[in-house]
């Protein structure tokens, strides 16, 4: 679903009257600059916009990325390749789920998509439906399992299968690529086997003497790129770092990255409850003094995990204020004892930074025995996506300023 970002204020106003996904641009495209100073000028940086660019908006993220530094976008589906070739973006973009019919494959010649290949039958499939299309031969992606145990052809078959794919028509072997199992793990140990193991196969196929010169070899994901320059190939594919999240907490630091996504919520109504007061489904929540409470339009339907109820907190005129009760549906309930003349209307953060206090989907990942990535991904789309604060290349092209 395509979302719409240049909204005018009365529209504006009716979308966020309950709550809201902000994506700041600016910080977006620090982090992608920040990113590409990381790289050699020959390493290209591909910016991963799948599951819609992890809940940020896949095309408003792409045309971002790519004016700040990124060349390829990636994506996991063809919708979703789709949707960027719909809003008129042309940069190259890698498919990194596997296709298998000719249905798709008539899909991805017809909308300019490269294809990660995983098996010889794959490839098959490719080359006798473009065959019959009468098109032009198309590049295509060879994924190699040197590890992750995920899609890609075993390593140990991985000669064989370029050679195979290489005889084959209409099929142009653009890169040949892997991906790390470990490499946010503060051991090295298997990330360092899995590009040994790459490396081999590299040079054996290499000896074949059927690879393009052009040919582009990349494994980092935003951990390897954090990590260790030599693992950086002739391309990176990124996507957490590029949200302004790091893949472990011994990467901070590595590089100043901001995070982009806040998700924001207005305040419903105001009440106050007495002792011995259940709050919510079950009474999870039974108040034990006088309580300000204060009911905020946003619930699980919308991507706030019910498993924080009671553990965890908001913010609002940049204190921190305690949640209580079940998470319900559509709603959320807050202690704000503290803030005596809170009113309906108000805005409370529930991610993001509100003066000196931040919180961060790394919070809630804690608290939920999870991952960030998985934070992310979970806002729904009935929260609006409202781009805030301005990208470097237009502040850039306001004030006049050049960057060397």
């Amino acid at each position: 679903m395509m979302l719409s970002w240049d909204l005018t204020p009365s529209v504006s106003s009716m979308r966020c009257d309950r709550a809201w996904v902000e994506i700041d641009l600016a910080a977006l495209a620090h982090n992608v600059w920040q990113l590409r100073q990381r790289l050699a000028s020959s390493t290209e940086l591909m910016t991963v916009v799948k599951a819609d660019a992890y809940g940020h908006g896949a095309v408003t993220v792409a045309q971002t990325a790519l004016q700040h530094g990124a060349s390829w976008l990636g994506v996991a589906t063809i919708p979703e390749g789709i949707e960027l070739r719909e809003a008129g973006i042309n940069a190259p973009i890698l498919l990194l789920g596997a296709t298998n019919t000719s249905e798709q494959v008539r899909t991805i010649v017809q909308w300019n998509l490269q294809p990660t290949i995983c098996t010889f039958k794959q490839a098959l499939v490719f080359s006798k439906t473009i065959a019959i299309l009468k098109a032009e031969p198309i590049p295509v992606h060879l994924k190699l399992d040197t590890g992750m145990s995920r899609l890609g052809v075993p390593w140990q078959q991985a000669v064989e299968f370029v050679d195979r794919v290489a005889q084959l028509p209409y099929l142009q072997i653009a890169s040949i690529y892997s991906h790390f199992a470990t490499a946010d793990s503060l051991d090295p140990t298997i990330m360092h086997l899995q590009n040994s193991r790459y490396q081999a196969m590299i040079d054996q196929i290499t000896s074949l003497g059927v690879l393009s010169p052009r040919l582009r070899l990349h494994m980092a994901n935003s951990a390897a790129t954090l990590t260790d320059s030599t693992l950086h190939y002739d391309l990176v594919r990124v996507g957490l770092a590029t949200y302004g999240l790091y893949p472990a907490p011994h990467l901070r630091g590595t590089i100043d990255l901001e995070p982009v996504m806040q998700v924001k919520a207005r305040v419903t109504q105001v009440k106050t409850i007495q002792p011995g007061t259940g709050v919510s489904y079950g009474y999870q929540y039974v108040a034990d003094r006088q309580i300000l409470m204060a009911v905020v339009g946003i619930g699980y339907a919308d991507g706030i995990h019910r498993n924080l109820s009671n553990r965890m907190t908001a913010l609002i005129r940049g204190q921190r204020v305690p949640q209580i009760g079940a998470i319900t549906m559509d709603q959320l309930m807050l202690d704000v004892s503290t803030i005596p003349d809170l009113q309906e209307g108000e805005v409370v953060t529930l991610l993001g930074q509100d003066g000196k206090e931040m919180i961060s989907a790394d919070d809630w990942a804690e608290t939920l025995g999870t991952i960030s990535w998985e934070i992310l991904c979970s806002f729904k789309h009935r929260l609006p996506r409202v781009a805030v604060g301005q990208s470097f290349l237009a502040l850039q092209n306001k004030c006049g300023i050049k960057v060397e």
